[in-house]
């Protein structure tokens, strides 16, 4: 079954001038679970979330991304996000002279049908409660979006967008590269508010700091372009004390044994 899930199979990328950067991923990740996905500098992950995005910038060579069943692999960039997609980004670009009520407002809209745009009223109780959950200050959506912010507050930002477009699986790279504690646990706790059976995520993060707060389902490890370890919460525990050269060596032994057995 395909329905209900986010799924990559056998993914294949390059960049122009670049040997391939993603050499066969795999990996599922159904609605109502949250996933992390950890690994060494290099390895893939943000280049994996670019792809997922609809970056123009790499080429997929083999194998394709579907949303529910459906590639997503001709589609544009918003097409994906209307398709239920969304990326909160390592490093969030700010936009002068756009307020995050506008931005929000806009972007909702361009999901729904002609003539079904949300209502002022249920657009801004949309917006306080995301805003609540948070622990942010109201004012906060009538600056220019990501304009003068700190670090923190655009990841803090990312999250707000995240929780108001609902969408149906967010891809999260990096969201806690720069973050203090204090703010590590308000971002913890904005995914946390998202999380539901109609919600799906792949967390993507070198530390096992931030799955203190986001408690993962399962745990992907990507080295070299794919994933070649999956497991439950203690794999990240595993990987904060021994790093990730015993799973390497683990994956090349068992890459080893398989092509003997071939042969």
């Amino acid at each position: 079954m395909s329905e209900n899930r986010l799924e990559i199979r056998n993914l294949h990328a390059r960049i122009e001038g670049v040997d391939a950067i993603l050499k066969g991923v795999d990996l599922v990740v159904p609605r109502g679970e949250v996933h992390a996905l950890m690994g060494p500098n290099g390895s893939g992950k943000s280049t994996l979330a670019k792809i997922m995005a609809g970056d123009p910038s790499y080429e997929v060579t083999d194998g394709d991304i579907l949303i529910d069943g459906e590639s997503v692999l001709e589609m544009e960039p918003d097409e994906r996000a209307r398709a239920g997609l969304y990326l909160a980004f390592q490093y969030p670009v700010e936009v002068p002279g756009v307020s995050i009520a506008n931005f929000l407002r806009l972007a909702l809209n361009a999901r729904r049908e002609e003539g079904d745009e949300i209502g002022v009223m249920e657009f801004y109780t949309k917006l306080q409660r995301a805003v609540k959950a948070l622990d942010w200050d109201e004012s906060i959506i009538e600056r220019n979006l990501h304009e003068g912010f700190s670090g923190g507050e655009k990841k803090r930002s990312e999250i707000l967008q995240l929780l108001v477009l609902e969408p149906r699986y967010a891809i999260l790279d990096e969201t806690d590269s720069g973050l203090d504690v204090d703010a590590l646990k308000v971002v913890a706790q904005g995914v946390n508010a998202a999380r539901g059976p109609g919600f799906g995520a792949l967390v993507i993060t070198h530390y096992q700091r931030l799955l203190n707060y986001i408690i993962p389902d399962k745990v992907h490890v990507m080295s070299n372009g794919r994933v070649i370890e999956s497991g439950p919460k203690e794999l990240a525990m595993e990987l904060d004390v021994k790093g990730y050269d015993w799973i390497r060596a683990k994956a090349g032994e068992t890459a080893a044994n398989g092509a003997s057995a071939t042969a």
